[in-house]
């Protein structure tokens, strides 16, 4: 897999394509996942959002039905304590409600903390492992018949700089980052030959959110970029300009 740089002043032409395609988010209440999903209903796609926060939920959803897309549906939902059962009925239900699936966008994140390792808390290793490797891989793997349905889907994880190139202090979020690089580029190769699945991996740089402001508490946030900034990036990757590639985005930094 490619790691490409990709700029965010350059949108993707085959964007049209994404119209009524039905497309699952989580970390739908989050910055990236909720600026994701809006640019998604703008497009003409439908959006299944996925948060274990209700209200952020319920405004990632005003704003889409606001903007005049297509109404989505709320999946309120914990990652820590969800497991195989919960996304097997998120598959069935999907199934049920659409009968496709076009595509994954993993958005859901769990920073943990800027801690040595060898005082980082156990609970939170865990909890980075289940929110960050473990929930994206379940879910992808529970709806992976749906996605095999499709005549062209995709699944993106967001990934980081630190999932890339290990940093002092960044313990479970970075470790957890690792392995999900690897695992995306094991699927990919095993999906090439024989589906038309894609998985691909994104890191954003840098992005304005209350993830990030909890991380750098003393940091003004005016001089981070917008979430909307990264959102040309999913969409590409939503393509099929896209396959094997690993997207770094550029230009917002």
């Amino acid at each position: 897999m490619n790691i490409t740089d990709f700029n965010v002043n350059e949108s993707s032409s085959n964007s049209g394509k994404l119209t009524d395609r039905v497309y699952l988010i989580t970390g739908a209440a989050g910055a990236v996942g909720g600026a994701v999903a809006v640019a998604l209903g703008k497009v003409g796609a439908t959006t299944i959002l996925v948060d274990r926060n209700s209200r952020g939920l319920d405004a990632t959803y005003d704003q889409i039905t606001g903007a005049g897309g297509a109404e989505p549906i709320k999946l309120e939902l914990d990652l820590v304590s969800a497991g195989t059962p919960q996304y097997e009925e998120m598959a069935e239900l999907i199934k049920t409600e659409f009968g496709r699936l076009d595509g994954i966008i993993h958005c859901a994140v769990e920073p943990g903390t800027l801690t040595p390792l060898s005082q980082y808390p156990m609970e939170l290793l865990n909890r980075s492992l289940l929110v960050n490797l473990s929930a994206p891989y379940m879910l992808t793997r529970c709806c992976l018949d749906l996605l095999r349905e499709a005549d062209d889907a995709a699944v993106i994880f967001t990934s980081s700089d630190v999932a890339r190139q290990g940093k002092a202090y960044w313990g479970g979020y970075s470790i957890a980052g690792y392995a999900l690089e690897g695992l995306v580029q094991i699927w990919a190769d095993e999906l090439e030959t024989n589906t038309s699945v894609r998985m691909n991996t994104l890191d954003t740089g840098p992005v304005r959110s209350s993830m990030r402001a909890k991380i750098y508490p003393g940091e003004d946030p005016s001089t981070v970029p917008a979430a909307e900034s990264v959102v040309a990036g999913y969409l590409y990757l939503l393509t099929s300009d896209a396959n094997g590639i690993a997207l770094r985005v550029t230009g917002n930094r």
